[in-house]
């Protein structure tokens, strides 16, 4: 999912390392409204320092929680296809400069969409030479 937002000098990137085809499929399901890469090499990942996590923090008591809310409501997981101990993460770069970035420990473990775009809204300004270090 993604948050609107109304501030031109912040672009939206969604990465993954998934294949082509069902990356941009889960992008145009998302309405993902920005650009879409897909890293395969995992590249940008190891350039941030998001790794893989370990087995008992994957299946942690707070992703099995959400596990456990969605077979609740009826909702089935699906058997993984992917690296399920690749974590994400997310990132505010100004000027090829990471200046804000969350590492999750676990997949449950995200900041909010609305976190990362008031963080993006506070860096923008410099990127046009309006506000100062």
């Amino acid at each position: 999912m993604h948050e609107q937002h109304d501030n031109p000098a912040v672009e939206l990137v969604l990465v993954g390392f998934s294949p082509p085809d069902r990356f941009v499929a889960l992008a145009r399901h998302l309405r993902w409204p920005g650009l879409v890469l897909v890293d395969p090499s995992r590249r940008i990942y190891q350039s941030l320092g998001i790794g893989r996590a370990p087995l008992w923090r994957v299946y942690s008591p707070g992703t099995m929680l959400t596990y456990a809310r969605a077979a609740g409501r009826g909702r089935r997981p699906s058997i993984p296809t992917e690296d399920t101990r690749q974590l994400g993460g997310d990132a505010v770069i100004v000027d090829g400069h990471v200046v804000d970035l969350w590492r999750p420990r676990t997949p449950n473990d995200r900041p909010s969409p609305a976190t990362v775009l008031a963080a993006a809204d506070e860096q923008a300004p410099r990127r046009g030479g309006g506000k100062s270090s």
